[in-house]
């Protein structure tokens, strides 16, 4: 559960690397483009970032830099589903797009958590509220000393003050898997220790209608949290 330092710093590396998939992933919005066309563009320039932090000397030798996976992402009001994938739908104006890297934000067999949600020229009213409620959740302090039932019970506050259902977890730790132990949820009890590290989520689904969704990867440290995974968190409307 507890992460070296050597762990934590290919961490920082696969962060990087994830941020400069979700810049990707913003640059490819445009009214008329696919879903799948921003796809490819997140892991282009994924790999071309991982190629970076490796040599083709010694055991980096059999280290692929490829970033792949089917991207999980969706848009319009298939942004209120969980879990779609890229595929041949067009972006219209005013849409809500959800990139979600769980599946492809990695490196050197160490994963991320990392989501953002994009809107395609303009926002509606409805969606910026939704999406800055998912904002104030996922803000919930995380530092060490405090169980890990208590973040998630800190977020599902902010949820419930907004009007809006909560799901049933804030977060789970990753490491060389996607769900580890603990799980930012009710009921787990386990004490936040320096080191652990979070893929920490904020999300609200209205059926059919559309989505706020952001998820964040962390590191525990003596007095807090320092982010793995770095985009703007604010609401991220493109110019075209």
């Amino acid at each position: 559960m507890i992460k070296s330092p050597l762990e934590i710093e290919v961490r920082k590396q696969a962060g990087e690397i994830a941020g400069v998939m979700m810049a990707a992933a913003h640059g490819s919005l445009r009214v008329g483009a696919h879903e799948y066309e921003s796809a490819l563009a997140v892991i282009d320039a994924g790999t071309r970032k991982a190629d970076g932090f490796l040599t083709d000397l010694g055991w980096e030798r059999f280290v692929s830099p490829m970033i792949q996976g089917l991207q999980i992402m969706q848009s319009g009001r298939d942004t209120s589903m969980v879990h779609r994938r890229a595929s041949v739908k067009t972006y219209e104006k005013a849409d809500p797009v959800y990139f979600c890297f769980c599946n492809m934000a990695q490196f050197k067999q160490y994963k991320l958590g990392f989501d953002r949600m994009f809107h395609v020229a303009n926002v509606t009213d409805g969606a910026a509220k939704v999406q800055m409620a998912v904002f104030d959740a996922q803000q919930a302090a995380i530092k060490p000393g405090v169980k890990a039932e208590d973040i998630t019970a800190a977020a599902n506050e902010v949820y419930q003050d907004h009007g809006y259902e909560t799901g049933y977890r804030t977060g789970r730790s990753i490491g060389v898997a996607y769900l580890e132990a603990p799980e930012l949820k009710a009921g787990d009890e386990t004490i936040l220790q320096e080191g652990m590290t979070f893929a920490v989520d904020g999300g609200i689904s209205l059926d059919g209608v559309t989505a706020g969704r952001i998820g964040e990867s962390i590191v525990v440290t003596e007095t807090g949290a320092d982010y793995l995974t770095l985009y703007p968190h604010e609401l991220l409307v493109t110019d075209r």
